[in-house]
């Protein structure tokens, strides 16, 4: 109760100390009530029980993290409309060839870049807030668009034009503003109260560089990396499984209308963030939970495809391409030898060997060659998947 008390009193002392002193003004952090601290008790809990069962010793849970980490970029470019299969998800997270176009491709790419250093970040010791941290990612995302002025802040004014209506939904602020802001947003990065959760704290950096709009393009990716490098910087589960951008996809009209809804068209940094930061902490909660499902989904199926690969006197090693196969995944020949870390020839003897035993089935040639599961596999992940309801941890239907 005393942690909370202090919570509230800084952020009071906060937004007079900002009037006081004339400051430029982002959204400020709204007061947790209770259900608000309930919920966030259930995510520490349940990404606790996350944090426990990844550090046991399995070898299928580096292909959970690489499979994680897929969803999440495919979760955020989906939004902006770049679409990329299920089955290309893995080969996006190491880099490897992904079946789109050039556009898709790019970014998909560009996005990955982006997280995988907004990752290393995240455990530097040393690291520093700053906005040049900021310009970096940026321009890894859009590296290959020059034209969008990749690292820059916009030059110009910014208007946000729905999918559907070709109207404008949001207005940024004056471009003016727009290094007065993100500086401000910098210095609350750098300066957050010691009993502000890290949960809280990385959905208001979302909102703020969301409605300060400082890029030409890109913003909601990076809106949404950077809320991950935040989550990261809190410590309390490894970024890679603190992101909620596969949530976040998945629900992408729930997201733009709450936006919109604290976003009233244009800046507006005196309206209640709220609805918002619990939209994010009931997005934590479903893809918490989301994972722990996967993982003992993972654990039984990971023991019935080594039973199969045992039972045919082959090595271990090959129950790693079956279990990506398995969730649907199309396995590489990249993707394999990277979980298994053997040689380009071994991993296409190995494949051509679980073709050979009726394991997987073979498509296409050269560069482009993938591999699927049979149905037998198929029906293994069928056989060990439990139920996908998560209840609503505010009890709203």
């Amino acid at each position: 109760m005393q942690s909370v008390l202090r919570y509230h009193v800084i952020q009071l002392l906060s937004i007079c100390d900002t009037v006081s002193k004339d400051k430029t003004v982002i959204f400020k952090t709204p007061l947790l009530g209770k259900q608000d601290e309930q919920v966030i008790a259930q995510i520490v809990e349940a990404k606790a029980s996350l944090g426990y069962a990844l550090h046991l010793p399995r070898r299928w849970t580096g292909l959970l993290r690489r499979s994680t980490l897929g969803r999440a970029i495919r979760g955020s470019n989906s939004i902006e409309g770049y679409r990329i299969g299920t089955e290309d998800v893995v080969a996006a997270a190491v880099g490897d060839f992904v079946e789109a176009n050039d556009d898709t491709r790019q970014a998909t790419e560009g996005y990955r870049r982006a997280m995988t250093y907004a990752l290393r970040l995240a455990g530097e010791q040393d690291f520093v807030w700053s906005t040049q941290v900021i310009k970096s990612l940026h321009y890894m995302m859009l590296e290959h668009a020059l034209d969008k002025n990749p690292g820059k802040w916009r030059p110009g004014q910014v208007f946000v034009v729905g999918e559907n209506t070709n109207e404008t939904v949001y207005e940024g602020p004056n471009f003016e503003r727009v290094a007065p802001l993100m500086d401000e947003l910098v210095d609350s990065l750098a300066t957050v109260a010691e009993t502000l959760p890290a949960l809280v704290e990385a959905a208001m950096a979302h909102l703020n560089l969301t409605m300060i709009h400082p890029f030409s393009d890109g913003n909601g990716r990076m809106a949404r990396c950077l809320q991950t490098l935040v989550l990261g910087r809190g410590g309390t589960l490894e970024p890679t499984f603190s992101s909620i951008e596969e949530y976040l996809g998945r629900n992408h009209r729930a997201y733009y209308d709450v936006l919109a809804d604290v976003g009233q068209g244009s800046w507006h940094p005196e309206r209640d963030a709220q609805p918002w930061v619990r939209f994010c902490l009931r997005a934590h909660y479903y893809q918490a939970h989301t994972l722990l499902r996967r993982i003992r989904e993972g654990e039984r199926t990971w023991t019935a495809l080594e039973a199969r690969v045992m039972a045919l006197d082959l090595p271990e090693r090959m129950v790693l391409a079956l279990w990506d196969a398995a969730q649907g995944f199309r396995v590489r020949n990249g993707t394999y030898r990277s979980a298994a870390d053997i040689s380009e020839q071994s991993a296409s003897k190995d494949l051509r060997t679980l073709v050979e035993a009726g394991l997987l089935e073979a498509h296409g040639a050269k560069r482009g060659r993938f591999y699927t599961a049979v149905q037998k596999i198929l029906e293994v992940q069928r056989d060990t998947a439990e139920d996908r309801l998560i209840p609503d941890p505010y009890g709203v239907t």
